[in-house]
């Protein structure tokens, strides 16, 4: 981050670092009390439901309930093409 007088300015790829990171320590750090499970967003708009999932280095691994029309079950996507995830149990805040 490159410091200006009056206040800090990012660069994209440090923001794009951050994002990583932050989705590492999301999936790696997964509350036991919250259900393993949700829908993954890609930055390609591509919305992918889960029901577990193992975290390794720069990517993470989901695996869904159902196969997708190839017959696949399980997907490996970089934590860096990760958008969103959207928690599909309802659940009280505060066990987030």
């Amino acid at each position: 981050m490159r410091k200006n007088r009056r206040f800090a300015v990012s660069t994209v790829g440090e923001m794009r670092m951050e994002a990583t990171e932050t989705w590492r320590a999301l999936f790696e750090n997964w509350p036991e009390s919250m259900p393993r499970e949700g829908l993954l967003v890609t930055n390609f708009q591509e919305q992918i439901p889960f029901i577990s999932f193992m975290v390794s280095g720069g990517i993470v691994l989901v695996e869904r309930d159902t196969p997708d029309s190839y017959g696949a079950r399980k997907v490996m996507v970089a934590y860096d093409a990760i958008s969103a995830v959207k928690l599909t149990k309802p659940m009280e805040m505060a066990r987030f």
